[in-house]
């Protein structure tokens, strides 16, 4: 398929300025045109930039004046239709949604919270059609996608509600001077990291190998076990054949790459479901460009063999609305390069998660009744992801969260009748520090033991009496049951199916 034309990279020598002539009927510009004002009202605000804006060029402009009388912030984007071509009366008075329903035109609002003054906006469009903006040089954020960047793009900028005005500064600034120079030294170094991997991979314990292990992999085996690794790991876990077209794995699929800098299909998958407390070991690692980045985490029902590559979109959120059960998490910090990620699913269904040894707490709630497979996605500076290992003997570790026990003390509770689990509750974990000894001639206390899963999980008042119907799940009582029957397209807090009904249930 041919690769349609995009607008030049180069960026404009001139300084931005508004347009004199496409704008709203109560904006008003100075002499140089870099100010816009807004008179009277909260709307009939719209503005352009005079120029097309490049690719990867970012549109900066201070919010010089703010009045708190209004509601609503501004707007902003941009549109494939030069704006010159406008007759006054075809600039309708609000950006969204009068303009953005016309074919050619995006854009949204700037959240309030945001829109201080003084504060610096900066956006930009890049080759997938994607724009992203920042406030104050803060961290980027995704904030549209679907432009057509095959023709020329002008800015929107319709100052709205308490915005009342802005200043666009100096120069339109280019995040990538010499995109095609970047883009093949990200390629080039790429290639590169499968072999710097293969020479780090863990080596056998035995030690007639490790007599042969060079020193720069001893290093790494050391470094590695300082940041939380396990001496042993398991290496039964890869990625999957099945994954995003921007991404390059290594021969023997422990270690995923993307081509370019601003890749967007970057989807990968485990290449079999992660088990009930097995821990996942994952090695982030840098290109070492400057570019921004994030790491995104997810579990899913949907067998990954059975999609094709062209399914996986540029927006994790679109698998949000398939049929399969999608959950996902995208809020990580940026990760140091050589940092270690680890992910635990827990037999209640958590999934708690570690940075270099160190554990930081629940991640997710996942359906722990189904067969989960892991994903994720990198970006930008995190471009390089590889599998150290997994291992299934973690689930019972002191340096899970208390919520770890409490689900074994539940478990304990429920089956305290059972002759079976006194057989096998010691083969269960048996190095396990919160194992409980048992014996036949154990007495069962009168007092029930406290758990915390029989309060609902909306009140946390009154005590679960309440089947969902037809997940089967029971996390509510009845008077919060009800409620969230009667309410819209509501979902199970557990597996977020729909629910249909709420069955009351009667205890002895």
């Amino acid at each position: 398929m041919p690769v349609p034309a995009s607008p030049p990279l180069s960026s404009s020598p001139e300084s931005p300025r508004f347009h004199p002539h496409a704008k709203g009927k109560n904006i008003r510009l100075d002499a140089q045109l870099r100010r816009a004002t807004r008179k009277n009202s909260f709307c009939n605000g719209i503005t352009f930039s005079q120029q097309p804006v490049c690719l990867y060029e970012k549109v900066h402009l201070r919010l010089s004046g703010v009045h708190t009388g209004w509601s609503g912030a501004l707007r902003f984007g941009f549109t494939s239709l030069d704006p010159g071509e406008l007759a006054m009366a075809d600039i309708p008075k609000y950006a969204c949604p009068d303009l953005v329903t016309r074919q050619g035109y995006w854009a949204k609002a700037l959240p309030e919270r945001l829109a201080a003054c003084d504060n610096v906006l900066a956006f930009w469009a890049d080759r997938h059609g994607r724009v992203f903006y920042t406030v104050n040089e803060g961290e980027p954020v995704l904030f549209h996608c679907g432009l057509s960047i095959g023709c020329p793009l002008w800015a929107i900028i319709d100052i709205y509600g308490i915005t009342q005005e802005v200043t666009l500064l100096g120069e339109f600034v280019q995040l990538l001077k010499r995109p095609k120079f970047l883009t093949s030294a990200a390629a080039k170094m790429a290639s590169l990291q499968f072999s710097n991997y293969h020479q780090l991979s863990p080596c056998s314990s035995s030690s007639s190998t490790s007599s042969s292990i060079p020193s720069s992999s001893t290093s790494i085996i050391s470094q590695r076990s300082t940041r939380g690794v396990p001496l042993t790991l398991d290496a039964d876990m890869r990625f999957n054949t099945v994954h995003g077209a921007d991404v390059v794995l290594s021969s023997d699929r422990t270690v995923a790459c993307i081509h370019f800098l601003d890749s967007s299909r970057t989807l990968v998958f485990s290449d079999r479901p992660v088990r009930l407390g097995e821990s996942l070991y994952v090695e982030v690692g840098h290109l070492g460009l400057p570019y921004f980045g994030a790491l995104l985490f997810g579990m899913t029902s949907c067998d990954p063999g059975t999609l094709h590559t062209g399914e996986l979109p540029a927006d994790p959120d679109v698998l949000l609305d398939r049929k399969e059960y999608w959950v996902m998490y995208r809020g990580f910090p940026s990760p140091g390069p050589g940092d270690v990620l680890s992910f635990t699913m827990l037999d209640n269904g958590e999934v708690h998660h570690g940075v270099n040894g160190a554990a930081h707490g629940r991640l997710l709630c996942v359906d722990s009744s189904q067969v989960l497979w892991a994903f994720f996605t990198l970006h930008g500076a995190v471009n390089r992801l590889k599998i150290l290992g997994n291992n299934s003997d973690l689930a019972f570790s002191v340096n899970r969260s208390s919520s770890a026990s409490e689900s074994s003390l539940g478990g304990l509770e429920h089956s305290l009748e059972c002759d079976s689990y006194l057989c096998c509750s010691s083969v269960t974990a048996p190095s396990s520090p919160l194992s409980l000894p048992v014996s036949p001639s154990l007495s069962f206390p009168e007092v029930p033991i406290s758990n915390k899963s029989s309060e609902c999980t909306v009140c946390f008042d009154q005590e679960v009496d309440t089947v969902i119907y037809t997940c089967g799940h029971m996390c509510l009582c009845n008077d919060c049951g009800l409620k969230l029957k009667k309410q819209k397209n509501t979902c199970c807090p557990i597996c977020r199916r729909p629910i249909k009904d709420v069955i009351k249930t009667y205890r002895p």
